[in-house]
């Protein structure tokens, strides 16, 4: 793989340098850049941006919406969005729901559900985790009966990450006990208006309210919203992960979070120094750098395959973890070189004094408000490594595909 762009990606890179100029507004990339939260007007906005561009949908057929680029093409997107401090596309629609929709739906289902994913019109949540079943996504108890044409469903989910935003959920529910727990499980697409759904929120390690409970109780599921055959679910699911685990890497977050902690690192000082200067940081920061760079090259192999028609394989596991233990290293340095400058909770970040102690940053107070959120985003981060198959079980599949164990 030749990893120097050839001049019509650099040409395609200088046109979506000057769309994110002229387009991304500036309001959303400050908020982006210091770290705030985003609210669902945010996220809304700049879906109905990149869509009017036809830009949102990169790894769709054309057919269905898809902007036919290269897997080098969407790379080079996805890493200017991040470089510009662009929202981040949020996934479940986009980039987990609709690939199964596509390689598993119905025609009726996609002519159905694809373009309001486009538009907007759906915003989409997933129900896989319930308590006890987690990286054990085999032993999930929502059930789901037919009777009449419709899925009755009761059980729970948790863990559902911007549920609060959502209008519909897909889920994992067992429609079957024989046999191993994986062949009765089926994939299920549920209107959250629906009568009998009840969410709750999470409050995280850092205060915020990001992920939910979700409960049914004899919620009436019309048969043709279920993905594929009965009982095949946990093969959609599986199809689906792949996905989610190559987006949570992260490649180009990780590189804007390292920019940003050479600045911070360049403008702290330990007694007579700056912290960049001294060899135990600067060795971490240059260990985070080769790795980084590394996971860059197989997330652009992994996008090749994509760009193939192939699912993504052993590969999305290894960037998973990978992505998410580099993530983490970056938000544990980041912590470590604002040292009392971090507060450990949103209450405290949104306190005025915080902002007073900003001295450390005449000329650039944006990156102290960043730096001051380090240990909030730490705590919160800590989920990265768990989320999307936790990485001990990625270990456990990556050794069965590749070791043969």
């Amino acid at each position: 793989m030749d990893l120097q762009y050839n001049q019509d990606e650099l040409t395609f890179q200088q046109e979506v340098r000057l769309f994110l100029k002229n387009n991304l507004p500036e309001n959303l990339s400050q908020k982006v850049k210091l770290g705030l939260e985003l609210e669902k007007s945010d996220f809304d906005q700049w879906h109905t941006i990149l869509n009017t561009q036809g830009w949102l949908a990169s790894h769709w057929p054309e057919k269905y919406g898809g902007t036919n680029w290269s897997s080098i093409e969407r790379h080079i997107f996805e890493e200017e969005c991040c470089f510009a401090f662009a929202p981040r596309i949020i996934p479940f629609g986009i980039s987990m729901l609709a690939p199964v929709v596509i390689a598993f739906g119905t025609e009726q289902q996609k002519q159905h559900f694809l373009p309001r994913i486009l538009n907007g019109e759906d915003w989409w949540c997933q129900g896989f985790s319930e308590p006890g079943a987690g990286s054990d996504l085999a032993s999930l108890k929502t059930k789901a009966v037919l009777e009449n044409g419709e899925y009755i469903v009761n059980g729970q989910k948790t863990w559902t990450t911007l549920g609060q935003y959502a209008n519909w959920i897909f889920c994992l529910v067992r429609t079957s006990s024989d046999g191993k727990p994986q062949t009765g499980i089926s994939f299920l697409l549920i209107d959250l208006s629906s009568p009998g759904i009840e969410m709750k929120p999470i409050k995280l390690l850092d205060g915020s309210y990001e992920v939910n409970e979700v409960f049914f109780q004899d919620v009436r599921v019309p048969v043709g919203n279920i993905i594929g055959e009965e009982n095949k679910g946990w093969d959609y699911a599986k199809y689906l992960l792949t996905y989610e685990r190559t987006n949570i890497a992260g490649v180009g977050a990780s590189f804007v979070a390292l920019k940003q902690l050479k600045v911070l690192a360049s403008k702290i000082k330990q007694g007579n120094s700056y912290l960049i200067d001294e060899y135990s940081f600067a060795s971490k920061l240059a260990d985070i750098e080769i790795r980084l760079t590394a996971m860059k090259v197989m997330n652009l192999k992994v996008l090749s395959l994509v760009q193939s028609g192939k699912a993504p394989g052993v590969e999305s596991s290894i960037l998973k973890i990978k992505g998410t233990e580099i993530q983490q290293q970056i938000n544990d340095l980041t912590r470590q070189a604002m040292g009392p400058y971090a507060p450990t909770s949103i209450s405290e970040f949104n306190n005025d004094f915080v902002l007073e102690q900003s001295n450390l940053y005449d000329d650039d107070n944006s990156l102290f408000q960043l730096g001051s959120k380090a240990s909030s985003k730490y705590l919160n981060n800590r989920k990265l490594s768990i989320f999307g198959g936790s990485n001990e079980i990625q270990k456990t599949i990556i050794a069965k595909q590749l070791l043969n164990f």
